[in-house]
């Protein structure tokens, strides 16, 4: 004689999910319609861009600015090219040397600033970190022209050490460097290192900025986007246009436009080249930002 059967009772399957439980189907559209709106608001003047560098001058004039005309993208390359001499790969070059060397170093100081403030007690911090937030509130444009007057009375205008000595100094990322230490590195770790004999400087380089690698990544990130993007202050310090950057001379080039037919066109592709080293910094570092900004967003 058999065992007796048990009829059992189906249960409903529950999708469980890592993050929690599932939002409901409205949050979700409404979350993607969002993201949809907002990336659709970055995107067009990107596609515009791209389509506008594709035209000569007469089509970027006479034809929809959506919609592609006659392949002329090469061409305006080596007109670019061949304009000035190729100063425009001056440009590149010399943006390239501000935005790489000073935001290397500006994440450095910044990294080591924010580490100080954070694992160590001493007389005055809080007022450090005051200066650091309000120093945050001030406008970048506002300070430009005493920075100006700074470095000219340092007999630095014109030279690039006067674009980098000012780029140098980034309460932002001293701000992210401190949450970041905060956040990732234990105070019992180093009191371990100190025991074992390490100096100071051998736990800070070998302990933690090796843990503070995907917030240095960030700021550096940070430092590089808004060092490219640098303006007023190459105009002000800089006359020598073969020291100056790709976004003071693209500017130049376009008051000239109005003047001198076809700088449209250079205009345009000139601007396009020059986002091209800002998406390969952010998609090469996109792991490293991405697990630093969860890490920078623990403590606060």
């Amino acid at each position: 004689m058999g065992a007796p059967t048990v009829n059992r009772i189906p249960t409903r399957r529950r999708t469980e999910h890592t993050g929690g439980e599932r939002p409901p189907i409205a949050a979700r559209l409404l979350a993607w319609g969002v993201m949809l709106l907002v990336a659709f608001y970055f995107l067009v003047p990107v596609y515009w861009l791209i389509v506008a560098s594709t035209k000569s001058t007469g089509d970027l004039f006479s034809t929809p600015g959506f919609w592609f005309a006659e392949f002329h993208l090469w061409q305006n390359v080596v007109d670019l090219t061949q304009r000035d001499g190729g100063i425009f790969w001056r440009w590149m070059l010399n943006s390239l040397i501000y935005s790489g060397l000073g935001s290397v170093l500006m994440t450095f100081i910044s990294v080591i600033s924010g580490y100080a403030l954070a694992m160590y007690r001493f007389r005055g911090r809080t007022v450090v970190l005051a200066a650091v937030v309000g120093s945050m509130l001030v406008p970048q444009t506002v300070l430009a022209q005493p920075t100006y007057t700074l470095l000219v009375n340092m007999g630095l205008n014109n030279t690039m050490l006067g674009v980098l000595l000012p780029s140098l100094v980034y309460p932002f990322g001293v701000m992210l460097g401190y949450i970041y230490a905060q956040a990732s590195i234990p105070r019992e770790l180093l009191e371990a290192a100190r025991v074992d004999g390490a100096s100071e400087w051998r736990a800070f380089f070998s302990i933690a900025l090796r843990l503070l690698t995907p917030g240095s990544v960030t700021i550096l990130l940070f430092a590089f986007i808004g060092s490219w993007n640098n303006f007023m202050l190459p105009l002000l310090v800089l006359r020598d246009p073969s020291l100056q950057p790709v976004t003071v001379g693209l500017s130049g080039w376009s008051q000239a436009a109005i003047t001198v037919p076809g700088l449209q066109t250079l205009v345009i592709i000139g601007a396009l080249i020059s986002i091209v080293p800002i998406i390969v910094v952010f998609v090469s570092l996109q792991r490293y930002w991405r697990s630093g900004l969860a890490a920078g967003s623990l403590k606060l």
